[in-house]
This record gives C-alpha cells, structure tokens and sequence, in this order.
C-alpha cells in the first residue's frame, strides 16, 4: 500500500479494498481499448512529473481509467462528481494503488463541496471533469491556482454547456477538450450506455415491469433516443416530451407520441428526464400524475424532477424500498421518487457497462494527452477532440471485436477529393 497515499485521502474504509480491487479487475478485463492505450502510455510516460485531478463517477471503470493515467506517469487525484454514484469499495482500492482519493458515498452537501476543493487544492497539472465543478471551483474559489493548470477535458453535456457559457463571457482561462461531443462518445455511451444503465437501475431499484406502460421520456438528445430506444425494447409505450422542434419531429419518425409534459404528466407511469435542464417535471404537473407514477431522473444534476415542490406538496413522505421514496398528497395519490432525484443508473446502479466505458475513457485519456501536448497553441476555449483520436478508438475497438472494414483505394480517395470531372 501506498503510505502517502492512505494519509491524504478522505475516504470511507480502507478495509474495503478487496472487494474494490475485484470490481476493478472485472471492469479492466472488458475493456480492451483501454487497455491497449495503457501499453502505450506504459512506454510513452505522455504524464511523467505532472499532477492530474479527476472528478468523475467514481466507480469501477472510472477507477481503471485513473490507474491507466497513472500508468502514463502522473500522480492522479480523483473526487467523486455526484455524492450517490461513489462507491466506497472503489475509494478504498485506488488508494492502496497510490491514488490519492477524495470521496465518499453520500456525504452531507458541505463536505462533498470540500472533497471538491481539496482535489483542486493538490494543484493539477491537467484536469478531466464531469459537469463542471472542479473548473467552476478553480475560477471561482481557487483562482490562485489558475495558473498552473496546462487544461482538461470534459466528459458529460452539462459540463460542456457550463465550459461554453464561461467562454463566452471571457471567464475561462485554459482549454478543455469536449469529449462528451466526440462521436465514440455520444453515439455510443450516450445512446446505447445510458439506454442500458438507466434501464438497469430503474429495473433492480423498483422490481417491476415496463411492458405496458407508458413511458415518458423528457429530453430527445443521444442520451433520450437511448432511453426511448431500450423503453420500447421492453414492451413500454413511450411518449417522448421536446422544447426542440427538430427533436420532436425526429421522435415522431422513430415512433413515438410527442406532446407537451403537461399532457404527458396526466397519462405516464414512469417518468424519465435527460435535458440538463431544470424544473422539467414540477408542482404543475404532480397535480395531474397518476397515483403509484415513478419518477427518475438520469440528468447530471438533480434539478430536472424538482424535489422541493414534491416535498412542498406532500403531506407524507416515506422511504419504501432502497432508493424509492414515496410522497403522498392531500387527495390520496402518491408517487415515488428513485434515487433522490439524481442519476437513476449510478446512484441506483452501477453506470453504463464497461465495454460502452471503454470507448468513453479511451477518448478521455488520449484527449488528456493531446491537451498536453498542444495546451500553448490551444487558446482559453472549448476545443473539439481532433477527428484522428475518435477514429483511433473506433479502429482500436473494431480490432478488439476481430472486425476489419474496408478502405478507399488511391483511386477512390482522387475521385472523391476531385470536382471536375465525374
């Protein structure tokens, strides 16, 4: 064990780390993308002598990710990003790895703030983050440490739009690789990862059926489609809600009803939001649910379904099964709340499966690595993953899967570069 490393760390109970370290091992041995960009960095050393800190779902897979930058030379750092999808178990195996950890299963809302901080207090070199909150931090409450940061990337949607938003008012002040954008990232972890996970953790959290019920599905993005795609799949009637236009007409040609959530909220029996918006389903529309309706929310932050109406209105409210709270009104109705409000499959599962992951985190180690290499030339902005690392990982996991494609001989690449003559 890692000595340093035990007496930085903020954990749970190092006594957990066998159980961690199998989860770890069962995680690594399905992903081989990964595993294949660690032999690189194992001889690359693309880190050597430089600090890096993670903020992201701290469980198996994100677990190996940190012990592959770690393997490239860096001294990693690693906090939780949502205080229900840490895993205490993982916790306790990075660090007897030498990985220096800050987190905690559900720790109170002052101390997951200050597991933050002290991530950001080891002053990183490079950063990657999910939703935001170390770069928030580190502009807002620890500017003093700006300076030393080379830049990051970002792993999810509401990180991205927060990244942009900092852009644009000229607040941020070091390039971060937008990985959630990548195309081996939302074609496949948001889609077919998020499709499955949620679907996982609604089913082992409530034991119930989705066949025949109506499903509402608010939010049509890649993550939405997955949702709707893996509802239908399980026999659901799926009933999608958009403010876009262009989505909703894209949900009425994949087949789905599409209307407002104020008509959807009267006929629904389960409710799950994807926009990394606010306020998507609140008091106005618990006045019109069904009794026994369910709702998740699969949404980075826990604003979507909005708890303080449900709590507001409700004159009980009970836990009635783990990561189930029911409410009930004054007219006798209730309905249940999964996993608090927060994201349904990794605060009621265990994420997104490891060979989605694979695809996820080989992007995000090789985007660390670009950052890196190219932090001076990249400017204080928000900077798209170059189209040669996807189509790395895409390569790499056909060649995982004994896939070969086709390529474009000399002949065909001149006929479609030429204008001229066809």
């Amino acid at each position: 064990m890692n000595t340093n490393a035990k007496e930085r760390s903020k954990i749970r109970d190092i006594a957990l780390a066998e159980e961690g370290r199998l989860k770890i091992e069962w995680a690594s041995a399905h992903m081989p993308v990964l595993n294949r960009i660690k032999e690189r960095f194992v001889i690359e050393q693309p880190f050597k002598g430089l600090k890096v800190a993670i903020s992201l779902h701290l469980e198996a897979k994100t677990a190996y990710l940190a012990k592959v930058i770690q393997a490239g030379g860096a001294k990693v750092t690693i906090s939780g990003s949502n205080p229900l999808s840490t895993q205490d178990d993982i916790c306790a195996a990075l660090v007897t790895d030498g990985i220096t950890v800050f987190a905690k299963y559900n720790p109170d809302p002052l101390e997951y703030k200050q597991l933050l901080i002290d991530t950001i207090e080891t002053e990183p070199d490079l950063i990657i983050d999910d939703g935001g909150d170390l770069v928030s931090i580190l502009h807002t409450e620890r500017r003093d440490l700006l300076g030393k940061v080379r830049g990051g990337a970002e792993e999810t949607t509401t990180g991205i739009w927060r990244l942009k938003a900092m852009e644009k008012e000229g607040r941020l002040e070091f390039p971060m690789l937008a990985v959630n954008d990548a195309f081996c990232k939302y074609l496949f972890d948001n889609r077919y990862g998020t499709g499955q996970s949620v679907w996982d953790g609604i089913n082992r959290t409530t034991n119930l059926v989705a066949a025949g019920k109506v499903v509402v599905v608010a939010g049509y993005g890649w993550c939405g489609k997955g949702v709707a795609m893996r509802a239908k799949g399980l026999g659901a009637k799926v009933v999608v809600t958009e403010t876009d236009s262009i989505k909703a007409v894209e949900a009425y040609m994949d087949g789905f009803e599409v209307m407002p959530m104020q008509q959807a909220a009267q006929i629904g029996d389960i409710f799950v939001t994807v926009t990394g918006n606010k306020d998507v389903i609140c008091g106005k529309h618990y006045f019109l649910m069904k009794d026994g309706a369910i709702l998740t929310n699969a949404g980075h932050f826990d604003v979507e379904v909005n708890v303080k109406d449900l709590e507001d209105l409700a004159v009980s409210h009970r836990t009635v099964r783990k990561n189930i709270d029911e409410y009930t009104f004054i007219d006798g109705r209730s309905v249940y709340l999964l996993a608090e409000g927060r994201l349904v499959n990794l605060a009621a599962g265990d994420g997104h499966p490891a060979e989605i992951m694979d695809m996820t985190f080989a992007l995000q180690a090789m985007s660390l690595k670009y950052v890196n290499e190219h932090y001076q030339s990249l400017g204080s902005k928000v900077v798209n993953v170059p189209f040669e690392l996807d189509e790395q990982v895409a390569l790499y996991k056909l060649d995982s899967l004994g896939i070969e494609i086709d390529r474009l001989t000399t002949e065909q690449q001149t006929y479609l570069a030429s204008w001229a003559e066809h």
